[in-house]
């Protein structure tokens, strides 16, 4: 699933055997079920714990690191989309801040460019709002929120489902 939304096929792979896994693994282990090469499972294990899906755990009597995957499923949606937010929205989200302002005093650049930038500007910040405030929310309200769907425009005056 992973390389089909991004992700390098070997990180996808590691994620998956921890995740899988019901003991934390040290990363011997993890190259010889997966027959990747260490320095890959290295690299690999620092990106999902800078996604904080992966931590390193010690098990007493073994000075290895062991790393142990995250399970409870809405934590990994959170995290992982706080993570790629902060890495792919942020900084299109300032570039397009940067760009708007630029346009806005250039009066020799196209009218239809200064508005296309202008409304993916807004709209690149209001999918970021949006996440944010969804972000605040109780766990249960944001289960309850997806649950409900289209439904929920049953609530909002003037619409309805369909």
């Amino acid at each position: 699933m992973g390389t089909h939304w991004g992700v390098n096929r070997s990180v996808a792979q590691i994620h998956a055997l921890l995740y899988l896994s019901d003991a934390p693994l040290p990363a011997e282990d993890i190259a010889e079920a997966l027959g990747l090469a260490r320095s890959n499972i290295s690299t690999a294990l620092k990106e999902l714990m800078a996604y904080a899906i992966v931590r390193r755990v010690h098990i007493g009597g073994d000075r290895r690191d062991h790393f142990v995957a995250e399970t409870d499923l809405w934590e990994l949606l959170l995290r992982i989309s706080a993570e790629r937010k902060r890495r792919e929205i942020d900084p299109t989200l300032a570039l397009l801040a940067e760009l708007s302002e630029r346009l806005a005093t250039d009066k020799d650049a196209p009218e239809q460019l200064r508005e296309r930038i202008t409304r993916m500007h807004q709209f690149i910040t209001t999918l970021g709002d949006w996440y944010d405030q969804m972000r605040q929310l109780p766990r249960p309200t944001l289960v309850t929120l997806m649950k409900l769907g289209r439904k929920i425009a049953t609530f909002l005056p003037g619409k309805r489902d369909g």
